[in-house]
């Protein structure tokens, strides 16, 4: 299925390039979503007569990205949860749990955008996380998890 991107997608391609994608991923998802359409002639007339619109937007989304960003890379935060005598938690800290710190200590973040590759934590310590605004917007926060 040949598709026309509304906007950047990770790992597929920029705002109006025409690529090729399984059917069910374009059907199901990109599309839904409004993030693609169909690379038909009609639709192709209809995207470039607002490509100027989209492009506006996405990079309206950039600037409001990296201001989030310059914004959270100065949050300092540091969570309290019930750990045992080794240091190990009752539990885990994860990306909800980080996100309402977050917000708590005044920036803006939503657990979506919360990357824990090696899942949540579950030692006490200080720990580095991967924090994905945009798709061209990624930073690292520190974050102290110290017990109850």
């Amino acid at each position: 299925m040949e598709i026309i991107l509304l906007q950047k997608v990770d790992s597929l391609g920029n705002l109006g390039d025409r690529v090729t994608v399984r059917p069910g991923y374009g059907r199901n998802y990109l599309i839904p979503q409004g993030k693609a359409t169909a690379a038909t002639a009609e639709n192709l007339a209809r995207f470039e007569a607002r490509r100027a619109e989209l492009e506006a937007a996405a990079a309206d989304a950039l600037t409001t990205a990296q201001a989030r960003a310059e914004k959270l890379s100065q949050v300092i935060v540091t969570l309290a949860a019930k750990a045992g005598n080794e240091g190990r938690l009752f539990g885990s800290v994860g990306p909800a749990d980080i996100a309402n710190a977050v917000t708590a200590a005044g920036a803006e973040l939503h657990k979506r955008e919360v990357r824990l590759p090696e899942g949540p934590i579950r030692h006490l310590g200080e720990r580095e996380v991967n924090i994905h605004l945009h798709s061209d917007v990624n930073l690292t926060l520190r974050i102290n998890v110290v017990a109850e």
